[in-house]
């Protein structure tokens, strides 16, 4: 399926019908945090004993777009505050990171979890809840198209063209307007993905890149790791 031949079918797709599979797939929000948090790497068990100590966690990575960004930035915040260049296509040199990517990251604090998450007695919280980007609005579901961003966290089971990812609140019920919401945000997501990376695409134009730079395109064109020009 091409980009455009998606975005057509996220604007298709039918809130109640989406609402039907969440409510089939059933969820209700534990507060535990996996989602907003650094992951285990997956450890092979025979391989346990060696690697256990090494491994170090996948930092957190859910995706944040430049109009999402601005909105938080609204209160102030800097912007390598809040995103972070996504890390696929970056390397580690001597000299630090180096490379191209495209979009952007949700920042990490220094254990790898989302800056924006809060814990207090084992209950997770979003400090910013109200403007969290719709990745996290619509976790643990996507919706099955060709080219819209899966969120971290293995699909685990699936509905019409509703993903459910790894979570422990799956399975829970969930109230009808609960799931009408959770499906209008959800196709909402869907149709902003594909638009984003349309405009990723018409909009894609290289840079010459020095050595030791980063270098990341959105839909605004190439920009520096702290979200500027380039």
């Amino acid at each position: 399926m091409t980009l455009a031949s998606d975005l057509e079918r996220a604007r298709e797709l039918d809130v109640g019908e989406l609402a039907d599979a969440i409510e089939a797939i059933g969820f209700e929000c534990t507060r535990c945090g996996e989602c907003c948090t650094a992951t285990e790497p997956a450890v092979d068990p025979a391989d346990e004993e060696d690697t256990a100590e090494s491994a170090e966690n996948e930092p957190h990575t859910a995706t944040i777009f430049p109009d999402e960004i601005r909105q938080l930035r609204d209160d102030g915040r800097d912007f390598r505050d809040i995103a972070r260049p996504m890390p696929y296509g970056l390397s580690e040199t001597a000299d630090g990171v180096e490379g191209e990517t495209f979009e952007w990251a949700l920042q990490t604090d220094g254990c790898g979890d989302c800056t924006f998450y809060a814990e207090e007695d084992g209950v997770g919280s979003c400090t910013v809840h109200e403007d969290r980007p719709l990745i996290c609005q619509t976790y643990p579901f996507s919706v099955a198209l060709d080219n819209t961003v899966q969120p971290m966290g293995e699909a685990v089971d699936e509905a019409g063209l509703v993903r459910a990812h790894e979570c422990e609140g799956l399975g829970r019920d969930i109230e009808r307007e609960d799931a009408e919401k959770l499906a209008a945000t959800l196709k909402e997501r869907a149709i902003r993905e594909l638009e984003e990376a349309i405009a990723v695409r018409d909009s894609y134009e290289p840079v010459e890149r020095a050595d030791g730079e980063v270098v990341v395109y959105d839909s605004e064109g190439a920009k520096r790791p702290d979200g500027t020009p380039r």
